[in-house]
């Protein structure tokens, strides 16, 4: 089912701060930068390594306001991994799959993820206590090397 550690999610206070961090430190080179309304957050993606299933990156996570799911996860834990996320060839069936062992997922369908992936969230009482993601990449995408602003 899984392909490879699509990435980690990490939530931090200030954006900025944390791509400067982890440019200049581990050498990582941002290939996306959104804002994602829907989900409440401005993002970075930083580029780990390519592998056989596809990249691996560090999604950093800045709430937009304090009252969205990062917001309060801040809050309450501060900064540090928020989820990880998995990739995987069909997020749909894969979400079929693990509803039918009996893993919650709290997505209805597929939704948006960052650079144009399709995504859904698996309850972290089911799968061990950390929040876990499912990641389609866009078939379109081989090798991101552009940021998007």
């Amino acid at each position: 089912m899984f392909m490879r550690i699509d990435h980690i999610g990490i939530a931090c206070h200030d954006l900025d701060e944390k791509i400067a961090l982890f440019s200049e430190t581990f050498e990582l080179t941002v290939v996306a930068r959104e804002v994602n309304e829907e989900q409440g957050v401005r993002e970075a993606m930083l580029h780990i390594a390519d592998g056989e299933g596809g990249g691996s990156y560090i999604q950093l996570l800045e709430p937009i306001s304090p009252d969205s799911p990062v917001g309060k996860f801040l809050a309450k834990r501060g900064e540090g991994v928020h989820h990880v996320a998995f990739g995987v060839p069909d997020v749909a069936k894969a979400m079929d799959g693990l509803a039918g062992k009996g893993v919650r997922v709290l997505d209805e369908r597929p939704r948006h993820g960052s650079m144009g992936s399709q995504i859904a969230f698996l309850h972290p009482k089911d799968v061990g206590g950390m929040l876990t993601e499912l990641v389609q990449a866009p078939a379109a995408v081989t090798n991101v090397e552009t940021v998007r602003m």
